[in-house]
């Protein structure tokens, strides 16, 4: 059986947010194990991008499209668009997300409206629209990006912990409904992970150190870190898993 298991060769992986950072570490790893891809994010270049660059160079096919996933207009023009122009979806990575950070006591409406939306009603029509054809066919694989803020609520952030944690109860909900139709949901909780979004953190010494202090692997993750697991969830290595929450993050929830 081998590296059978993991061969995605023939499938198809629609990855939100495929852009950068984990989204695009995913996306490649998916192709490295022989899945065209189709990416969307809200700014990926029609052509021509760092993503498209990195899938083709590998042999694989790969279509961009952009959307708002704050705007409930631009996402279902997604979802038409991508349906007429694809003939399945064989694996979804609701992988796209937001975050903007405020004290709560001064935290706006249209920051949690803003964070909320992204990461979590756009993922849910998402993975509707494209899980019932999924259930129909009888064979999917749906993973969301979760964040130890599933767990977790952190600090000045309360949209953003809010949603993450919804969808760690959307990933078992789904699970729930779909497992016994042959389309397995599951969820990948990174944790610190040195992309765009925490150049922040690494930038502040103090931060850094006691993040750093608490990961026992004592480093900070990276995009390839999630290529392996990506690939495990989407394959028929994974097909008696689902309803589950897979952290990536260093041991950090071991602590």
């Amino acid at each position: 059986m081998g590296n059978q298991m993991f061969d995605l060769t023939g499938k198809t992986a629609l990855v939100t947010g495929c852009k950068r950072g984990i989204g695009m570490g995913m996306a490649l790893g998916l192709a490295e194990a022989g899945a065209d891809i189709i990416g969307v994010s809200a700014s990926l270049e029609v052509e021509g991008s760092e993503v498209e660059k990195a899938v083709k160079a590998l042999g694989k096919n790969f279509k961009a499209y952009q959307c708002d996933f704050s705007n409930r207009e631009s996402l279902y023009a997604f979802i038409n668009k991508v349906k007429a122009e694809n003939d399945k979806i064989d694996i979804l990575v609701n992988n796209a997300g937001t975050i903007l950070r405020k004290p709560a006591a001064e935290h706006p409406d249209e920051y949690w409206d803003t964070v909320i939306e992204v990461n979590l009603n756009a993922q849910f029509v998402l993975s509707r629209e494209i899980g019932k054809e999924m259930v129909a066919r009888g064979s999917g694989k749906i993973i969301f990006t979760a964040s130890l803020l599933t767990f977790q609520g952190g600090i000045t952030v309360p949209g953003y912990a809010a949603s993450k944690g919804a969808i760690g109860q959307l990933t078992m909900a789904l699970s729930n409904e779909w497992a016994g139709k042959g389309v397995q949901v599951n969820a990948i909780a990174p944790g610190y992970i040195a992309t765009d979004n925490t150049a922040a953190l690494r930038a502040d010494q103090e931060r850094n150190s006691a993040i750093l202090g608490r990961i026992p692997a004592g480093r900070w993750g990276s995009p390839e870190d999630f290529k392996g697991p990506i690939v495990f969830l989407s394959s028929s290595a994974s097909d008696y898993m689902s309803g589950s929450i897979v952290t990536v993050d260093g041991g950090w929830m071991g602590r």
